[in-house]
């Protein structure tokens, strides 16, 4: 088969949280970079998963969000996508409900044979359209889900969950998971050891995620995971390098160390970091940018966790977060937090077989908006092409007659026997 003739997917992992409390002027850059990279990539199905939908401050600019959305669907570049689904939930006044997500996706006049699961009746529908899906009413085309309290101890109820949707793209079916993990919330407790607390509290959010979407009633099938993990590099060991043999001088309230100040030991004084809660302050913020923030790479061990069940592409970005939000700049990093790989797109290995790669075609994993500022977090792809449908029938849970799939590299794809088809 003619790689122009499979399938073309881009997916978009982009945390908006800064966006919206700007949009005269860093919201239109951001949708200018996401208009330029789909121009330049061509793809006929595009997905983009957002985090902190209506930003910080969501209760004051949530109404932003309904504009944005709206000129994606009318802009120039994306005049070709005719159907179009988008899945906001943006009601904060349900605290054990609200998470903040965001699921747009858009099928481009090319692709014929495009549906959409319904988790109720097992059965997936045509897509039609252009939509907005209110999450109030519970339609059961997603599964979407905030993270129990318990599971994130010692800090507020926060906006953190995932959305899920499943499709059947040309007769292959995946799932589209958006994620939102928890953040580190002070430096002072995250460098102490590793893994710290907040890295538990992610792996077991995480680990609980992927047991539902397995153990569920519903077929298993490729997943793609993309959302933002807050997964963070290993501070202490990135704080060592940095200040090798610098003397550290501590800053005490209350007899709790509020700032750690290292000064070289040169007998020059000079300042090489300051540490505190929120505070992290390097005297040469060069070695952090671009090609010199390649040596963050060993640090970044959370993943290594589910490296069995999971796939990434091998990075070649630095890391997205915490940008500047100064729209003239979009190269430096907030004095905050240790920049760390926070957004991501992660396969399970059933999803990795779906991708068509071979000497013409290779999975582009990157940033967009690298030079300019897209707010705190910089938005990450993946562009590939679906691999063809080959194979023999496999098991699966429920009754063949509804749902026949047969079997391509390891992945489950589906195979158009008989089915009941509706429109979404």
């Amino acid at each position: 088969m003619a790689s122009e003739s499979l399938p073309s997917v881009m997916l978009i992992t982009a945390n908006v949280g800064s966006i919206f409390e700007d949009p005269e002027t860093m919201l239109q850059g951001w949708l200018h970079k996401f208009y330029e990279s789909v121009q330049t990539l061509k793809p006929q199905l595009i997905a983009v998963h957002m985090q902190e939908v209506g930003g910080k401050d969501f209760e004051q600019c949530m109404g932003n969000v309904d504009a944005f959305v709206q000129s994606l669907i009318d802009s120039e570049a994306l005049k070709s996508f005719d159907r179009s689904l988008v899945f906001l939930d943006k009601d904060f006044a349900l605290v054990d409900q609200f998470t903040a997500l965001g699921n747009l996706y858009f099928v481009h006049e090319s692709l014929q044979n495009v549906q959409l699961y319904d988790f109720k009746t097992c059965r997936f529908n045509t897509i039609q359209g252009k939509q907005f899906v209110n999450l109030i009413n519970k339609k059961t085309i997603y599964e979407k889900a905030k993270f129990p309290q318990n599971f994130f101890p010692g800090t507020v109820w926060s906006r953190k969950g995932f959305l899920r949707t499943r499709w059947n793209v040309e007769n292959r079916i995946f799932d589209l998971a958006n994620i939102h993990l928890f953040h580190d919330a002070s430096n002072m407790v995250a460098m102490e050891t590793f893994p710290s607390p907040y890295c538990k509290y992610r792996k077991r959010a995480l680990e609980h995620v992927l047991q539902r979407f397995s153990k569920d009633k519903h077929d298993n099938v490729p997943l793609f995971l993309f959302g933002d993990f807050n997964f963070r590099l290993d501070s202490q060991g990135v704080i060592q390098t940095l200040v090798a043999e610098a003397t550290p001088e501590y800053t005490k309230e209350d007899k709790e160390v509020t700032r750690i100040t290292y000064k070289d030991c040169d007998g020059s004084s000079k300042v090489i970091l300051i540490l505190e809660k929120k505070r992290f302050e390097i005297d040469d913020p060069d070695r952090l940018i671009g090609e010199n923030a390649k040596w963050l790479l060993p640090f970044d061990k959370e993943m290594k966790c589910f490296t069995n069940q999971l796939y990434e592409y091998d990075r070649d970005f630095p890391p997205s977060y915490p940008y500047s939000e100064d729209v003239t700049d979009g190269r430096s990093y907030m004095k905050t937090r240790v920049p760390a790989w926070c957004d991501r797109i992660l396969l399970s290995k059933a999803a990795k077989a779906l991708v068509k790669e071979d000497l013409y075609n290779k999975a582009m994993y990157s940033v967009i908006g690298q030079e300019v500022c897209m707010g705190d977090h910089k938005p990450i792809f993946l562009s590939f092409r679906l691999a063809p449908t080959q194979g023999m029938p496999v098991n699966h849970k429920r009754s063949p007659a509804l749902t026949p799939y047969y079997k391509v590299s390891g992945a489950l794809v589906y195979y158009p026997l008989i089915y009941r088809e509706t429109s979404v």
